[in-house]
């Protein structure tokens, strides 16, 4: 079956149209996406403002069209922290329904973790014994870990890279000692959640998940994306800890000429690069292997697995 999946993210909404069948690899057939940050557009008490959610009603009605147009057979849309996050994000989601009579579900953090997690497992396999995954979003940090494709601990924070850049690095650069309460701040805040995760026996395979994990990894040595999705990228932590020191120093004008690094991304590079240094210090992870899939990939696959198509 043709599949489209629209995921309204903290910085982006995609539509990623796939051809799917249980068993089968998922394969893209198209994509489709705006750089909106609904996360930048709030006002004071929190709120999507009204530029943010008429241009998600906007795009919306674009993917409605791609659908159509390339075959989509369905079409199924969810939102992440940006969305739930916010006082009035029924609203906005209602704007979206009653012009496309379209109903964007919204997905819990713990659900979150646990699509991503389903996603890395399938990934990576069954071989892989008990996994860790690590997922640095734009509003929220999905820690996750088990042997099979449930996680028996799944855990979202408050910590996504576009989050803290906000909130806590204001500056180009933000000065040193915002970083040093900023790291402060994330490190507290992981620590104080993630007793579940150290608790828990070893892992075999640490993972980490999106674009913002994927820029880091490129930036500490991986293999640039043209090389394909089967190429092995890892991400160190002691390379992590010499770039965070490197970024800190950087202008925005600086984070955006680095390899693999977008124009929409480099923003939040630093915030992003905070919080995963955190993680992987306080989880005892001196490296991880990125993982080409993550929760758009979990939802397609967890569709299929109740489609019985």
């Amino acid at each position: 079956m043709r599949l489209g999946v629209i995921d309204v993210g903290s910085n982006t909404v995609n539509m990623l149209i796939v051809d799917a069948y249980p068993g089968a690899h998922p394969l893209p057939a198209h994509s489709h996406k705006i750089t909106l940050r609904l996360s930048e557009h709030v006002t004071d008490d929190g709120r999507i403002g009204d530029e943010g959610r008429d241009r998600l009603v906007d795009f919306v009605g674009e993917c409605l069209d791609l659908a159509e147009e390339k075959g989509a057979e369905s079409l199924v849309g969810f939102a992440t922290s940006a969305i739930r996050d916010a006082p009035n994000g029924d609203d906005v989601l209602e704007a979206v329904r009653s012009r496309h009579d379209v109903d964007l579900q919204v997905m819990t953090g713990e659900d979150e973790a646990r699509h991503t997690f389903l996603a890395a497992r399938r990934w990576f396999g069954w071989s892989s014994g008990t996994l860790l995954m690590i997922d640095i979003g734009g509003g929220s940090l999905e820690l996750a870990t088990g042997m099979d494709e449930e996680p028996d601990v799944a855990i979202s924070l408050q910590l996504g890279a576009g989050r803290i850049t906000r909130d806590h690095l204001v500056g180009d650069p933000p000065q040193a000692e915002a970083i040093r309460a900023a790291r402060k701040y994330v490190r507290a805040e992981i620590a104080a959640a993630a007793r579940p995760i150290i608790k828990h026996p070893d892992a075999n395979r640490v993972v980490g998940t999106s674009k913002t994990m994927r820029s880091l990894a490129r930036i500490c040595g991986a293999a640039p994306s043209r090389e394909g999705p089967y190429v092995t990228r890892l991400l160190e932590r002691s390379r992590l800890t010499d770039e965070l020191s490197r970024l800190a120093d950087m202008t925005l004008a600086e984070r955006r000429a680095l390899p693999g690094v977008s124009g929409s991304r480099a923003p939040q590079l630093l915030g992003g690069a905070i919080v995963a240094e955190a993680a992987m210090d306080l989880l005892g992870v001196d490296s991880l292997e990125i993982c080409p899939w993550a929760m758009r990939e979990g939802v397609i696959l967890r569709l299929l697995d109740h489609s019985g198509t």
